[in-house]
């Protein structure tokens, strides 16, 4: 696997893998809209909106690719806080009929050694919905601990972190 930057293209597979409310509500989409959603409105969001981010070089979305040149897999990276030393990891999300086979800590593990040694961060945050037992798992398989959990509608998110310090190559 590897990963490259998102492409506009990128948008009508990703689009593809949201096809009901609750995969579209755990991939984080309250932040384009009500569902369902379109390719239209994925590649707005990160090619017109920078991915609602307000400084122009903070907002990082990426594909992950596979032996067969398939697309797998994407999430973005972004700064946090007004610190370049501190990223979160989001809207991450794996082409569902290749979950539950590793591709998403593969990816993860790609983007963590990227932010580590090519952007030079020390710390990735990461959330997921505390009722998505998968991606938690997946999270935690990646390295990430939990850090709190923080009330919110419709579920409550467990906030997770990982420190470079802390982090193994796998």
């Amino acid at each position: 696997m590897r990963l490259r930057p998102y492409k506009s293209c990128d948008a009508d597979i990703i689009a593809k893998w949201i096809q009901d409310e609750d995969v579209f509500t755990r991939w984080g989409g309250e932040r384009f809209g009500a569902f369902p959603i379109d390719a239209g409105i994925i590649d707005d969001k990160y090619c017109k909106n920078n991915g609602d981010c307000v400084e122009a070089d903070n907002f990082y979305p990426w594909t992950a690719i596979d032996e067969d040149d398939s697309v797998v897999g994407h999430f973005i990276m972004r700064y946090t806080g007004g610190d370049n030393r501190q990223l979160r990891f989001g809207w991450v999300i794996v082409d569902d009929s290749k979950r539950g086979k590793g591709y998403g800590k593969q990816m993860l593990d790609l983007g963590i050694k990227y932010a580590f040694d090519i952007l030079g961060v020390t710390r990735i945050t990461i959330g997921v919905f505390e009722n998505n037992e998968p991606a938690h798992r997946c999270y935690k398989n990646a390295g990430f601990v939990d850090r709190e959990t923080v009330e919110n509608k419709p579920w409550n998110v467990i906030e997770m972190e990982l420190f470079k310090g802390n982090y193994e190559v796998s």
